[in-house]
């Protein structure tokens, strides 16, 4: 009879602590996204879509300098330099990058080519909409990544396409 009494407190004891966890959040407020209706929050720390950066008078940061090309392990990044002239100038240095390929079907979103970059050219932005049908759509050229010029006054927003996108398919 002692066995019985004391497997029975055992098994309480063990539905106690799993139903525990559930009891405790049933009674939390719900942390749901209206993804579609409202932008979408991230944290300051969250590595989406990366953004190339313009300096203060609109030329391109990038000096094609290809170290964000050799830090990434997924080698995604394809990059191919041009030189700057006195009538076409695109960065501040000597080079510019002509081409900036960054193929996300490989992409990691490690961030090491973030850290490689000695002019603060590239960045994650907060894009996060990378759901194409086709994969080569998920080859971003350089004019995909380039941060808008003048600057954007709405950054705060998601992306600049989404209410469009949502209305086309009402």
């Amino acid at each position: 009879m002692a066995s019985v009494i004391s497997e029975f407190f055992r098994t309480f004891k063990i539905f106690y602590k799993g139903f525990k966890v559930t009891f405790v959040t049933m009674f939390r407020k719900p942390t749901t996204e209206n993804y579609p209706h409202e932008p979408v929050h991230f944290q300051a720390r969250y590595r989406g879509i990366h953004v190339l950066q313009r300096d203060e008078h609109g030329l391109e940061k990038c000096v094609a300098c290809f170290l964000c090309a050799a830090a990434c392990p997924a080698q995604c990044i394809y990059i191919e330099a041009a030189e700057n002239t006195a009538e076409n100038r695109i960065s501040d240095a000597d080079r510019y990058a002509k081409v900036y390929n960054i193929d996300y079907s490989r992409c990691i979103f490690c961030g090491y080519c973030v850290e490689a970059c000695p002019t603060d050219a590239i960045t994650h932005g907060h894009g996060f909409e990378l759901a194409p049908y086709d994969i080569n759509a998920m080859v971003y050229r350089k004019e995909q990544l380039l941060e808008p010029w003048p600057p954007n006054k709405l950054a705060g927003r998601v992306s600049s396409g989404v209410a469009d996108i949502h209305q086309s398919f009402r």
